[in-house]
């Protein structure tokens, strides 16, 4: 069968790629077009666009960027219709995968939306859409399924997919870790500043300012590859962190704590089991907007899951130097509090359910398919039936 997969940023990218390897499984000629990234084609997707030159962070550059994404959204449109997939799947991505969705679904393609848009967080409108343009709805929140169930809006939960793709037995930890990547033997606070270059520019100057408080550890960038070196060279002015591409875990798992911007790698720390503290700062004008629309408690997945402030936020302008200190002093020094967050740790990782996610997402969709291809089969079936019985009369 021929799939088309949109993925608009690295974390859909990854999932999607672990979702278009469990698809094979059960589609051995399984076609894929997609928008995604590396890990997607690596998986033999063939790539329309990559994701790197669709991520548009906030209202304010949304808007600067409506042409472009105007323009990207009319050319998906004819690629869909061109190549004629038997089943469109999206993958998070919200403001595009929906408008598309809708296109989709009158053009008579059959949808599957994979990790729903967090409607539940803003935009809680969006769900009579989902419900009229998606056929099957895949989530891998716990709570989003009792969410939809207040919509008459049947949902399958397939568990969470980082608990597939963060293999602890795959961690190169300790002593190998330093050497491969040419690191002291001083313990390691870890910085994930983020995927975008918006988030990045913003967040990990404000990150490193902290750098002379904790001159017997090292502090260590999880860098991304895509937005290259030259990228974090201004930011590492008088500073003696080192950026390493590709091993966002392997640096997790060996940190002692993590400052970590607010988006997956929130959950994935936590997962790893890492102590961390939760940061985020956009620009004024967007986080106006969001604050006065987004109708959620916390930020971090990790505090929406268990329902309680289980990691420290730190946002806007309380994301300082100082607020870094004082939380990364407790998360290093203060046994209590480190010991605290670790056992609420566990506690996430069971309330996400067991490993399997992307699997169950490819059965669920096989099913789906096989379901309708018996559907038209019958309905092929009864027509042939009915002209017979014409032509004898």
């Amino acid at each position: 069968m021929k799939y088309y997969i949109i993925a608009g940023e690295a974390s859909g990218d990854l999932h999607a790629s672990n979702l278009i390897k469990s698809i094979k499984k059960n589609d051995a000629n399984a076609e894929f077009r997609a928008w995604g990234g590396d890990l997607m084609e690596a998986q033999g997707a063939e790539l329309v666009k990559h994701y790197r030159d669709l991520a548009f962070m906030g209202f304010a550059e949304v808007i600067f960027n409506l042409k472009t994404i105007l323009n990207n959204i009319s050319f998906c449109k004819k690629d869909i219709i061109n190549f004629n997939p038997d089943v469109l799947i999206l993958i998070d991505y919200p403001g595009f995968n929906l408008r598309i969705a809708e296109f989709a679904k009158k053009s008579g393609f059959k949808v599957v939306y994979y990790i729903s848009p967090q409607i539940w967080a803003w935009k809680k409108s969006r769900v009579h859409k989902i419900k009229k343009y998606v056929d099957k709805m895949l989530v891998i929140l716990p709570f989003e399924k009792d969410f939809y169930d207040k919509y008459q809006y049947a949902v399958d939960f397939v568990g969470h997919p980082l608990l597939d793709s963060i293999n602890e037995s795959n961690f190169l930890i300790g002593e190998s870790f330093l050497k491969k990547n040419t690191l002291t033997e001083k313990p390691i606070i870890a910085l994930l500043p983020g995927s975008r270059k918006q988030e990045v520019s913003k967040m990990l100057k404000i990150m490193l300012s902290v750098e002379d408080r904790y001159l017997d550890f090292q502090f260590v960038i999880a860098g991304v590859e895509t937005l290259g070196m030259e990228f974090y060279e201004d930011a590492l002015i008088d500073s003696n962190a080192k950026v390493i591409f590709n091993q966002t875990n392997n640096i997790v798992a060996n940190a002692s704590a993590a400052l970590v911007t607010s988006g997956t790698a929130t959950l994935e720390t936590a997962i790893i089991g890492t102590p961390e503290v939760v940061c985020y700062k956009g620009d004024w004008f967007s986080y106006q907007i969001a604050k006065r629309i987004v109708d959620i408690e916390y930020i971090s997945l990790v505090n929406l899951i268990m329902d309680k402030l289980v990691v420290t936020e730190l946002i806007q302008s309380q994301f300082n130097k100082a607020n870094l200190i004082l939380e990364l002093d407790k998360l290093l020094f203060d046994s209590t509090s480190r010991q605290n967050m670790k056992d609420n740790f566990k506690l996430l990782r069971q309330k996400l359910g067991n490993k399997g996610a992307s699997d169950n997402a490819a059965n669920i969709i096989d099913d789906f398919l096989n379901h309708y291809a018996t559907a038209e089969a019958s309905l092929s079936a009864d027509a042939i039936c009915v002209t017979k019985n014409n032509t004898q009369k």
